[in-house]
């Protein structure tokens, strides 16, 4: 547990601070779901949105009753639109999902944006057989397929582009 989290008892959805970004990590590492690549840049844009205090990112974390962050969820605007945001990333511990934390998360992200009066919340995914509880669990939330591309991150694992009206 981190000095933060001692101090403040953290739990249920909120804020990140410097101090979660090991367990971030850990987080991304433990689903499978991300080459090394993908959690660098899952990271770097952690780090980059708490140097520079920007908001081009923002990130929530769902936290246990113990105060351990179980999983986090990145957001942005999507720049070149109004009232478009983008889901950049959503990832839970596998010894959490299932527990609700996904959703937790999701409706914390849903909320945050619909009293910016957001228009539209985007998801991007993959096709490989490995994300399709990943893809129901979207489709359970309200998201719907609009687009896909194929062989966009490798042959055979398409990209799916999903969105839910706010």
């Amino acid at each position: 547990m981190s000095a933060v989290t001692q101090a403040f008892g953290r739990s249920g959805v909120q804020g990140l601070c410097p101090d979660d970004r090991a367990r971030i990590a850990e987080i991304l590492e433990a689903t499978n779901s991300f080459r090394a690549d993908e959690i660098e840049v899952a990271l770097e844009l952690f780090d980059e949105s708490l140097a520079n205090n920007a908001r081009d990112y923002e990130f929530v974390g769902a936290f246990s009753p113990e105060g351990e962050l179980v999983g986090y969820a990145c957001y942005g605007a999507t720049p070149g639109t109004t009232g478009t945001y983008d889901l950049y990333w959503i990832a839970v511990h596998p010894e959490h999902q299932g527990t609700g934390g996904g959703s937790r998360l999701l409706d914390e992200v849903e909320r945050r944006l619909r009293e910016r009066a957001a228009r539209l919340l985007v998801v991007e995914t993959s096709s490989r057989t490995d994300y399709a509880s990943t893809r129901r669990f979207y489709e359970r939330r309200g998201y719907a397929e609009c687009a896909s591309i194929s062989d966009f991150y490798a042959f055979g694992d398409d990209r799916l582009i999903c969105a839910k009206r706010l």
